[in-house]
């Protein structure tokens, strides 16, 4: 475990009084891709916002490159290089596409990824909040993709998303991670999970209930822990 570029280590959070997330350990190598999947409600975003920042953990560790984060506030973890593409409010619905693209915190130009969601292109004087929540998804990935990243956290990326375009943010990932940035990717769509991630972490009632490298497990194997 001591290769993890990010690593989280029996950590207990939730809202108030209410432990939603139940001593979970995890991580995640450079250059690879963990995933994060179970039903819904089971706290698989909970634990995305403790990893950021954005809910305290009540114990358990959180380390980036060998740092210990659980006490940093968010904004510090994103200087250190942990990137988040959250499940809802992804984007500034008063913002245009244009403008929704230059928060992103990096000098990089969109202009690549134009070229894989040309949609994008065609709409950078339009305000995000009149597209579709497929493509307000699509324009938080790009900005998220444009930053320079070390660890990146996808929360439901594909939820409403086009197959197509699933499949073309599925190339981008796989082209980023070459460079050596790592990823979480929270998902429900089991065919994107095994097109990209290296290891799986299923979760049910806040718990770890399911453990494993790609290479020893099957479909089969993730669907019991979606079916429980």
């Amino acid at each position: 475990m001591s290769d993890l570029l990010l690593k989280f280590n029996e950590v207990v959070c939730g809202y108030g009084d209410t432990k939603i997330i139940h001593g979970i350990s995890g991580g995640v190598k450079k250059g690879k891709t963990l995933g994060v999947f179970g039903r819904n409600g089971v706290g698989k975003t909970t634990l995305s916002r403790a990893l950021i920042g954005e809910i305290p953990t009540i114990s358990g560790g959180i380390s980036l490159n060998g740092t210990a984060i659980e006490m940093m506030p968010s904004f510090a973890r994103r200087r250190s290089g942990l990137g988040y593409m959250s499940q809802t409010g992804m984007v500034f619905d008063n913002l245009t596409v244009r403008e929704n693209l230059s928060l992103a915190s990096s000098s990089a130009s969109p202009e690549k990824y134009f070229e894989t969601f040309p949609r994008l292109a065609e709409r950078l004087d339009q305000l995000a909040g009149s597209m579709s929540g497929g493509e307000r998804k699509i324009l938080a990935f790009v900005r998220l993709m444009m930053e320079e990243t070390t660890v990146a956290i996808l929360d439901e990326p594909s939820e409403g998303v086009q197959p197509e375009n699933i499949e073309r943010m599925q190339d981008c990932i796989v082209e980023k991670q070459e460079t050596g940035c790592s990823f979480i990717l929270i998902e429900q769509n089991l065919n994107m999970l095994m097109a990209i991630a290296d290891n799986y972490l299923g979760l049910d009632s806040g718990r770890t209930v399911f453990e494993a490298a790609k290479d020893d497990c099957q479909r089969d194997d993730l669907l019991s822990v979606i079916a429980v």
